[in-house]
């Protein structure tokens, strides 16, 4: 009798589905059967249920946080079984122990992360039964009848623990040490709060921070431009003046007398310039993609993403989602025709049929062997579901990966751009840029997906050069230079990908079909939500904004490598060599022992010279505290207690009798300390306040309480 263990209690019930189980305490039972001559056991971890021991049960000195026990770096790590998931574990131990259970198959995810939790299992429970390997991409029932006849050997996916095993301790390693040293550190200079740090979400905070200072410290500058509309016999269109390659001016001035002196004039087509482009439909999902793509288009976080993909791959209707793949075998190919034949027959999809190109077994855009990782690209299955009774968000979801699917038998788009320079009485140059659509292609099906990509070329008369014309009209726009915008969460999972390198869109494909960056296709999504929970970062309108607390541990832990993307990057590729068998898991980990002595020590020489001026470390200790409610003075309405609620100050009678006196706790970019809403109540005003912005101007002020207008007001008396 052989026994099956999966990741999930849904996956597992999958799994046995074929074979009609039997549902037990923890288990289920199936009967023998072709694959199964002897019958077997289903049973199911509940994603992690071994942890890590924590660093006071490898050394009770470890307990305390003090700066003399660090680095902790326990000789030999150890797993323990979670005491929520105890339960289900001896559930799985006794089935282990069954004198009739010959044989174990592994059916975690086929993936890193579900490769450890199940040897982890395995290891806890002391088993030495032989065991083989389920690698499946899909939970149909034709992928799982599949997988059971093609099992895997033991060996063939050990390099894969080994990798993920790797990455759990140096996790530790780093996360622990470098934890506790700042927590400690920050500490003494009087910021009672956790910091937590690590060796992935640390330099995922420092490339937020790195643009919310960008942000801060832009200053806009007005620019003036020139803007003529010309009319060259008969036809007319619009052109912007350009002097080497610049057509912004500083000078209104001198914006106004190019105007004057080019309305009216003489124009004539100096040059008149046609380039043709082809837009190859975009590669099948990876997760990387489909997170950003969603995110762009519906808004979802990252986490969502996963989850929604991970909900329509337990019921059959996705691949396998944690993919770090844009390509499929030949093998899943094959299968298209029969995914598509299925999709054109539902009425959501009925205008995309039938696709310009019959096959696309041999483009090497979609169908490539060698490009093939752990999983192919994210596909529909063969189980096609009926799309109208999907639930709103998976339904959203599952139509932008049939999409992609069908875009791919599509033909390139093709576009013509026109670039015309127009001479202004034989001296002022005015450039002209647009486009036209030749055909449409595979945007027919995608137009939704790109549309919010569209640039503001327009659509230019034919023109030759040497025609000529007259300046119709000319007016001077004024503009102002915009800071870099915030990072979307969609946008976050990209540039961790690509370890913060900005690229081209073209240049971005490429790098987001390899596995280079900052975490893995599986962790990006809880590296941001961690970021989140933290309170090191926040997310609103779906832009990604560093807090007081992300700001102040970056500038904390300076160039150190603990920051860096690059060298997380180059951790990532070590650990993807000892998933391949290509590198050795002691060597590395003896490089992150280092490492975490090098956290400790570069932290506590560079403590000497932190400098917090200007942080409110009074409210930043006090969101730690979590004690009841801080009264800071008397309520201006009805007398009663005015507390500290978080994020603003309050009547503490609200409650009782809806007294709604309020005053907000962040104006204009600077946290209201308790001191200071004590003495706005008892007083009247604050002290001095430094450092409030109003968009692009940053000011000092006194906050006054008028009894006129019951509210906060500002004063600029000295």
């Amino acid at each position: 009798m052989k026994l099956v263990i999966a990741e999930k209690p849904d996956q597992a019930m999958k799994l046995a589905a074929p074979f009609r189980p039997k549902k037990k305490d923890g288990y289920a039972e199936v009967a023998p059967n072709e694959l199964f001559p002897e019958g077997a056991y289903f049973t199911w971890a509940v994603g992690h249920i071994c942890e890590l021991l924590p660093p006071e049960e490898y050394n009770e000195s470890w307990k305390r946080w003090t700066l003399g026990t660090l680095p902790m770096i326990p000789e030999a790590f150890q797993y323990k079984v979670m005491k929520s998931k105890s339960k289900q574990f001896y559930i799985i131990k006794d089935l282990l122990k069954k004198p009739e259970v010959k044989e174990i198959i592994h059916a975690g995810d086929a993936g890193r992360e579900g490769e450890l939790i199940v040897r982890t299992i395995l290891q806890t429970a002391r088993t030495r039964k032989p065991m083989k390997r389920l690698w499946i991409s899909s939970l149909t029932e034709k992928a799982v009848r599949d997988g059971f006849r093609s099992l895997l050997a033991e060996e063939d996916t050990r390099s894969l623990y080994h990798e993920a095993y790797s990455r759990a301790c140096a996790d530790w390693l780093v996360g622990m040490n470098a934890s506790r040293v700042y927590t400690i550190l920050m500490k003494q200079k009087g910021i009672q709060d956790v910091f937590s740090a690590g060796r992935v979400q640390t330099p995922t905070l420092a490339l937020v921070v790195k643009r919310e200072k960008e942000i801060a410290s832009f200053v806009s500058k007005p620019f003036w431009e020139v803007l003529a509309l010309f009319d060259i016999n008969g036809k007319q269109y619009e052109g912007k003046w350009h002097k080497d390659e610049e057509s912004r001016l500083d000078n209104p001035e001198m914006a106004a007398k190019i105007a004057a002196f080019c309305l009216g004039k003489p124009a004539q087509v100096a040059e008149a310039e046609k380039e043709r482009k082809e837009y190859q439909p975009p590669y099948l999902f990876n997760l990387s993609s489909l997170q950003a793509t969603a995110n762009r288009a519906f808004k979802f976080s990252p986490k969502k993403t996963l989850d929604l993909a991970q909900s329509l791959y337990t019921k059959g209707y996705l691949s396998y989602p944690r993919s770090d793949s844009s390509f499929v075998t030949k093998g899943e190919a094959a299968g298209f025709p029969d995914i598509l034949q299925k999709l054109a027959k539902q009425e959501a999809y009925q205008a995309y049929f039938p696709t310009p190109i019959a096959s696309i077994m041999d483009n090497k855009r979609y169908v490539n062997e060698k490009k093939v990782t752990d999983h192919y690209a994210i596909i529909p299955t063969e189980q096609v579901p009926n799309v109208d009774k999907l639930g709103g968000d998976e339904r959203k979801l599952y139509d932008l990966v049939v999409k992609r699917l069908i875009a791919a038998y599509y033909e390139a788009a093709i576009f013509d751009y026109t670039t015309i320079t127009t001479l202004v009485d034989g001296r002022a140059v005015f450039l002209s840029k647009g486009k036209q659509q030749i055909r449409e292609g595979w945007r027919k099906v995608l137009f939704q997906e790109t549309a919010q990509d569209e640039d503001d070329e327009a659509l230019l008369p034919p023109l030759e050069k040497g025609e000529e014309g007259i300046t119709l009209d000319v007016r001077v726009k004024e503009g102002k230079t915009q800071p870099p915008k915030r990072y979307t969460e969609g946008q976050l999972i990209t540039v961790m990908k690509t370890a913060g390198k900005v690229l081209e869109d073209e240049a971005l494909e490429k790098v987001l079909n390899k596995t280079e960056g900052l975490g893995t296709e599986a962790t990006r999504a809880g590296i941001i939500t961690m970021l989140k929970d933290r309170k090191y970062m926040e997310v609103r309108n779906n832009q990604v904004y560093a807090t007081e607390k992300g700001i102040l541990l970056i500038d904390a832990i300076g160039e150190h490598i603990l920051a860096s993307p690059e060298m997380t990057a180059r951790w990532e590729q070590r650990l993807a060599e000892i998933g391949q068998g290509k590198a050795d898991p002691d060597a590395f980990m003896e490089q992150a022992k280092k490492l975490a002595s090098r956290i400790v020590e570069s932290a506590q020489q560079a403590a000497g010279s932190w400098d917090f001026t200007g942080v409110d470390t009074e409210a930043m200790s006090q969101k730690r505290e979590k004690k009841a409610a801080v009264p800071v003075g008397i309520c201006k309405k009805c007398g009663g207690q005015v507390v500290d609620k978080g994020t603003f100050y309050g009547c503490a009678n609200y409650s009782k009798t809806k007294c709604n006196f309020t005053f907000s706790k962040k104006i204009l970019g600077k946290t209201l300390s308790q001191a200071n809403a004590k003495k706005l109540l008892k007083e009247g005003r604050t002290g001095l306040i430094k450092g409030f912005k109003k968009g692009e101007k940053t000011f000092d002020a006194v906050l006054v309480w008028s009894e006129q207008e019951q509210r906060v007001n500002f004063s600029f008396e000295q």
